[in-house]
């Protein structure tokens, strides 16, 4: 799906809002967004550390507008300071959503027992969040990628997690001895541990088949790389944003002996991929 840039909506017809971080717009902060209305909207604050759905893609994975508020120009409010701006803000504001850990104000000093006593109107606390049993935290996400388990990542977020980068010039191996593959530069995302994964790589707003590699290039140059390889030959004119959908991981990085032993693994990998998406997760 395209990254959505943020929709216009009048301030002063939204009579909802879920206030929080939303990094991930996992599937806790979706039971946030269910208890709004139709005229509701969401309030991001922004930390500036977001990695999981930095601000600009946030949109995608809601029909609600989002309105982002920097943390370092609201930090300083006192409580009544805070929803004082929220209702100029949202003049016909009935309703506040927030998570049962939500905290705001001045050295975060005020809890959702605060935001009762001094919002005028209806707050609704959304109790923790838990999916086979793990508590759906932005924090957990950013872990389980880390250890490489994109599954259980994927299950938190309740989506497949997704990288957007541009696409630079590889080492040009890949043509020539391996098989074809797109270099991206990202920025802005966690990247999951170094290993090879089976993707789905969407170009063009079209997904394709893919086994998609992310680590120090071992057995070459020893930079780090992000690259992938569509199983597909039949694809489009790539255009420059390519995005990447982690579906699960075949691997760790390794280093071979020599270039014969990695295109034998690479062709291992692409095969392991095809069986995954014919027969199954």
């Amino acid at each position: 799906m395209k990254n959505s840039s943020s929709i216009l909506v009048n301030k002063q017809t939204i009579t909802s809002i879920a206030i929080g971080g939303f990094d991930g717009m996992h599937a806790a902060h979706q039971k946030l967004f269910e208890r709004l209305d139709e005229h509701g909207a969401i309030v991001s604050i922004e930390s500036g550390y977001a990695n999981l759905t930095p601000k600009r893609y946030r949109q995608e994975y809601s029909k609600y507008p989002i309105y982002y508020y920097v943390l370092d120009n609201i930090k300083h409010l006192e409580g009544d300071e805070f929803i004082r701006l929220i209702n100029e803000e949202f003049p016909n504001l009935q309703k506040i959503v927030v998570g049962f850990d939500f905290c705001f104000g001045k050295d975060r000093k005020y809890d959702t027992q605060n935001l009762k006593e001094l919002f005028h109107g209806d707050v609704e606390v959304i109790e923790e969040y838990k999916i086979g049993g793990i508590a759906v935290h932005s924090r957990y996400i950013r872990y389980y990628l880390a250890e490489g388990n994109i599954e259980l990542a994927n299950t938190l977020l309740g989506k497949e997690y997704k990288i957007y980068g541009g696409r630079i010039k590889g080492q040009g191996l890949g043509s020539k001895s391996f098989v074809p593959t797109i270099n991206l530069r990202v920025n802005e995302f966690l990247l999951p541990k170094e290993g090879v994964y089976i993707t789905k790589t969407i170009l063009n707003e079209i997904e394709y088949d893919s086994v998609t590699f992310l680590g120090h290039r071992v057995t070459t140059d020893g930079s780090y790389a992000v690259e992938t390889h569509i199983i597909d030959e039949n694809v489009v004119e790539r255009d420059y944003t390519t995005q990447i959908k982690f579906l699960k991981r075949i691997r760790d990085n390794q280093k071979f002996d020599s270039f014969e032993e990695l295109k034998k693994q690479i062709l291992k990998d692409i095969e392991s991929a095809k069986k995954f998406f014919i027969y199954g997760r």
